[in-house]
C-alpha cells in the first residue's frame, strides 16, 4: 500500500471511530477515545507531505540503484511502520467497539502510545527536511559549525522519548526481536535501579525489588524509566550492563548452545617490540613496538579460535602465551591427527561502543564462524575506554594484528589470505588499522568485512542518527557517552554538589576517575613534550636509504602532517573539501595522526538541554526555507499548530567535545582525505537499514566508490544494531550473519591481486 493510500485510509478509519466515540456520551473514556482519534487523523494528514518530500529525493542519497538506502528512506519506513501499526488498531476498533469483550483500556492506552510515537516522528521528518536544506548535495552528515550542532543536539534530546520504549519498544523491528527487546527493557531498569541504589549506598530494598517487578507490567513507567536512565547515567553503567553476558552463568549458558570447538584460547601476547619487513620493499623492515598510549607498555590479550586442531596451535612456543581464565576454560583435546594449517586467517576485533565486552561475548558467533570457513580466528581484546581512550584501542589491535601476520604459522595458518572482519566500534577499528598498516608500509589485510560500523565519530546530524531517538540500543545520549569516553573525556568529573553521599561503591568509582583522569592528562602532557621536541628534529635522508627502517609504532602515530592536510585544516575538515584535497598531494606523506591538538585534553562543554522561552520557532511551512534559514542550521521551524512532545526528566548534562580528536582519521575513518583511502584493501560492509549508524557506512561506501575502490554494501532489514550478537534468536538475524561469513569467505578465496608498489608514507630514517 502507498503512503497516500495508507494515510487517507488511516484518516477515513480515525474520522470514523471519532464520530462514533464522540456520540457515546460525555463519559471520560469515550472523550479520550475520540480525542486521540482526531490526534491520529491531524498528525497523519501532517505528516503525509513531509515523507513525501523525503521519499521524492531519497533516490539521491543512495549508494545505487541496487542498493536504496539511507537515513531518509529509514525515516520514511519508520514511519510508515507506524502508520499501519495505528491502521491495524483503527480497523479493529471499527470492527470490534461495540462488543462487550472490547477492551476498552488497553486498546485506549496502545492508540495514545502510537499516537505519541507519531506525533515525534512528525517531529523528526522536519529534522531531516531541514537536514535536506543545510547539507551539502548527496551529503548525509550536516556540515555546519560546531555551534549549530550544539544548537540541534540541544533542540533533538529535549523530544520526549520514553513512548518509544514503552508499548511501542521495538514496532520498527521484525516482530521476532521484540520480545527481545522487552525483556532487555525490563533487565535495564531493573539493573539500573539497583545500579543507582547501590552507587548512593542504599542498597537493595523490598521497594525496590517490587518497583522493578513493575516495569515488566506497567510499559509506561518501564518507557519513563528507561528514558531517565540513558539521559542521566554515565558510561559506567553501561560499561557493567552490556557486559552482563560475560558473567559465569550466561558465559556458560552461550558456550551450552554454542558450536563446540577445538581450540578457544585466551593469549596474552608481551609487550616486545618486533621487525616486519616492509610490503613495497621486503629487505627493508619496520619496528612494531608494544602500545605506549596512556599507560605504557603492556601485554595485548587475544583469543585463537579454531573448529579444528592444526599444525601449531598445540606448540610449546603459543602454550606458553596461554592465560588462564579459571577451571571452566577451554583446552585443547588430544586428537589423532592434527589437521594442516589453513591458508587463510580471520582477525577480528570486536564491539562495543570502545567502552564493554571483549571476544568472550562475541565468542558463540566465533565459534560458528570458525566451523563454517574452516579457518583459524583470532579476535583481539582490547583495551577499553574510558581507563584506556584513544588511541590504545587502535595501538593494541595494530600490534596484535602484525604479530598475528608475522606469527601465522603458530595459530594454525599459512596466511596466504587474510581479513580483517568487525562489528560496530570492532569495524570502526578494521578501517583505522588498515590504514595505519598502509601508514607503516607494512601488508595490508586482503580485505575487511566491516558490520554496521561507526565510521565517523563527531556529534553531528544525519537523517539516520535521528533514528536514535527510538532506538533502545543505541539511543544518541549512550552514543554520545561512549564517543566521549573513547575521546578521551568521560572520566571528567561532572558531579552535582548538591547530590547525596555516594556511598563505599560512589567513592570508589570517583577516585578511580580522578586517578586516570591525573594518568591520562600525565601521558597527554608527556605526548606534547615529545612532539615539541620531535619537530625541531629533521629525520628525512638522515640515514641512507638503504638501511632498514626502525621506527615505532607510537612514533609514527604520533607524526604530525604538514602540507595542506596539518593540524589547523582539522579544525574545519569536511567531506567535500577532502574530495578536493585528497589528491592534491600524491607525491606527499599521505600519513595522517595524532597530533599535539589532538592529543590534548579534551574538555567538554557542558549544556544544559532545557527548552529555554525561545526554544519555540516562528511557524511557516518546512518546505519556505530563505537564504537566512541555513544560517539556522538543523533547527526544525515546526508548521503553526504543531509542537511534539518535550521530555519530563530534568535537566541532562551531555558533553559535546569540541576537540579535534574527533576529527582526526584514525578515529572517524570518513574524515580520511583520499590519498588514505586509497590505500585500504576490499572492503564489504554490511549494514542495518534501521540503525542510526546506516549513514556512517552508506557515505563511507560512497567515498570509497568514488575513488574506484572496490566495495559493497548489504543492508539488513528490520533488524537492530547488533544483530550478530542476535545471531542465534530468529531466521532473520541467523540470515544477516550467514551474509557476514559469505562477505569474509569472498575474500578469503579471490584470488591475490598483484601489490603495487606503495607510496612512501613514512619518513625515511
Amino acid at each position: 500500500m502507498d503512503l497516500h493510500t495508507m494515510t487517507q485510509s488511516l484518516v477515513t478509519l480515525a474520522e470514523d471511530n471519532m464520530a462514533f466515540f464522540s456520540s457515546q456520551g460525555p463519559g471520560e473514556t469515550a472523550r479520550r477515545l475520540s480525542g486521540v482519534f482526531a490526534g491520529i487523523r491531524e498528525q497523519a494528514l501532517g505528516l503525509e507531505p513531509a515523507l513525501g518530500r523525503l521519499l521524492s529525493v531519497a533516490h539521491l542519497f543512495d549508494l545505487d540503484a541496487e542498493t536504496p538506502a539511507n537515513g531518509y528512506r529509514s525515516l520514511v519506513h519508520t514511519a510508515r511502520c507506524c502508520l499501519a501499526h495505528l491502521l491495524h488498531k483503527s480497523r479493529y476498533v471499527a470492527s470490534n467497539r461495540r462488543s462487550i469483550f472490547f477492551r476498552t483500556s488497553h486498546n485506549l492506552a496502545e492508540l495514545e502510545a502510537y499516537l505519541a510515537a507519531l506525533t515525534q516522528l512528525r517531529a523528526l521528518a522536519y529534522y531531516a527536511q531541514h537536514l535536506l536544506a543545510t547539507n551539502q548535495p548527496g551529503g548525509l552528515f550536516f556540515e555546519g559549525d560546531e555551534g549549530l550542532t550544539a544548537d540541534f543536539l540541544r533542540e533533538y534530546v529535549t523530544l520526549h522519548k520514553g513512548c518509544f520504549y514503552g508499548r511501542c519498544l521495538g514496532f520498527q523491528f521484525t516482530p521476532a526481536i521484540r520480545p527481545f527487546l522487552q525483556t532487555i527493557s525490563i533487565g535495564l531498569v531493573s539493573f539500573g535501579e539497583h545500579y543507582k541504589r547501590k552507587e548512593t549506598g542504599l542498597g537493595v530494598t523490598a521497594s525496590s525489588l517490587f518497583t522493578s517487578g513493575r516495569f515488566a507490567i506497567d510499559p509506561e513507567l518501564r518507557g519513563a524509566e528507561f528514558e531517565r536512565i540513558i539521559q542521566n547515567l554515565d558510561v559506567h553503567f553501561w560499561k557493567a550492563f552490556w557486559n552482563i553476558t560475560e558473567i559465569e552463568v550466561l558465559s556458560s549458558l552461550a558456550n551450552m548452545t554454542s558450536t563446540t570447538v577445538r581450540v578457544s584460547r585466551l593469549l596474552s601476547l608481551p609487550p616486545e617490540a618486533f621487525e616486519m619487513p616492509l610490503t613495497a620493499d621486503p629487505k627493508l623492515t619496520v619496528t612494531i613496538s608494544p602500545p605506549l598510549a596512556h599507560t605504557g607498555p603492556g601485554p595485548v590479550l587475544v583469543r585463537l579460535i579454531s573448529y579444528d586442531l592444526r599444525e601449531g596451535q598445540d606448540s610449546e612456543e603459543l602454550s606458553s602465551l596461554v592465560k588462564s581464565e579459571g577451571p571452566r576454560s577451554l583446552e585443547l583435546r588430544p586428537r589423532p591427527q592434527q589437521a594442516p594449517r589453513s591458508q587463510s586467517l580471520v582477525v577480528h576485533i570486536h564491539g562495543g561502543g570502545f567502552v564493554a565486552q571483549t571476544s568472550k561475548s562475541h565468542e558463540p558467533y566465533l565459534k560458528s564462524w570458525a566451523q563454517e570457513l574452516g579457518t583459524p580466528i583470532l579476535s583481539i581484546d582490547y583495551s577499553l575506554a574510558p581507563e584506556a581512550p584513544f588511541p590504545r584501542a587502535l595501538e593494541e589491535c595494530f600490534y596484535a594484528y602484525c604479530w598475528a601476520v608475522k606469527h601465522c604459522a603458530l595459530l594454525g595458518s599459512t596466511g596466504e589470505r587474510i581479513c580483517l572482519a568487525g562489528d560496530s566500534a570492532g569495524g570502526n577499528l578494521c578501517f583505522t588499522m588498515s590504514l595505519r598498516a598502509a601508514a607503516f608500509g607494512v601488508r595490508v589485510p586482503d580485505g575487511i568485512m566491516a558490520a554496521y560500523p561507526a565510521t565517523m565519530l563527531q556529534s553531528t546530524a544525519s537523517p539516520s542518527r535521528l533514528l536514535s531517538l527510538m532506538d533502545p540500543l543505541l539511543p544518541l545520549s549512550v552514543l554520545t557517552k561512549c564517543v566521549s569516553a573513547y575521546a578521551g573525556g568521560e572520566t571528567e568529573d561532572h558531579s552535582d554538589p548538591n547530590q547525596k553521599a555516594l556511598g563505599m561503591m560512589g567513592l570508589v568509582q570517583r577516585d578511580t576517575a580522578l586517578l586516570f583522569r591525573d594518568l591520562r592528562l600525565g601521558a597527554s602532557s608527556w605526548l606534547h613534550s615529545f612532539l615539541d621536541l620531535s619537530g625541531h628534529k629533521s629525520h628525512t635522508n638522515s640515514v641512507p636509504v638503504a638501511e632498514p627502517m626502525r621506527r615505532s609504532v607510537s612514533e609514527a602515530a604520533l607524526a604530525q602532517p604538514e602540507g595542506p592536510l596539518g593540524t589547523d585544516s582539522f579544525k574545519s575538515l569536511t567531506l567535500h573539501d577532502l574530495s578536493l584535497k585528497g589528491n592534491s598531494d600524491t607525491s606527499g606523506s599521505p600519513e595522517l595522526s595524532l597530533s599535539a591538538e589532538t592529543l590534548g585534553p579534551s574538555v567538554p562543554s557542558d549544556v544544559n538541554f532545557l527548552p529555554g522561552p525561545d526554544a519555540r520557532k516562528d511557524a511557516k511551512a518546512p518546505g519556505e526555507l530563505r537564504a537566512k534559514d541555513r544560517g539556522q542550521g538543523v533547527l526544525a521551524n515546526f508548521p503553526e499548530g504543531f509542537h511534539p512532545r518535550r521530555a519530563s526528566q530534568g535537566p541532562t548534562r551531555m558533553p559535546i567535545y569540541s576537540s579535534p580528536i574527533v576529527k582526526n582519521p584514525f578515529m572517524s575513518p570518513l574524515l580520511a582525505p583520499d590519498s588514505m583511502l586509497q590505500s585500504l584493501p576490499p572492503v564489504h560492509i554490511v549494514a542495518c537499514a534501521l540503525d542510526p549508524m546506516l549513514d556512517d557506512s552508506v557515505m563511507f561506501a560512497r567515498r570509497l566508490r568514488g575513488l574506484g575502490k572496490p566495495v559493497t554494501l548489504c543492508v539488513v532489514e528490520d533488524l537492530p544494531h547488533g544483530f550478530l550478537s542476535l545471531a542465534a534468536l530468529c531466521r532473520e538475524t541467523r540470515q544477516a550473519a550467514a551474509l557476514c561469513v559469505e562477505r569474509i569467505r569472498l575474500i578469503l578465496t579471490q584470488p591475490a591481486a598483484p601489490a603495487a608498489p606503495a607510496a612512501p608514507t613514512e619518513p625515511r630514517v
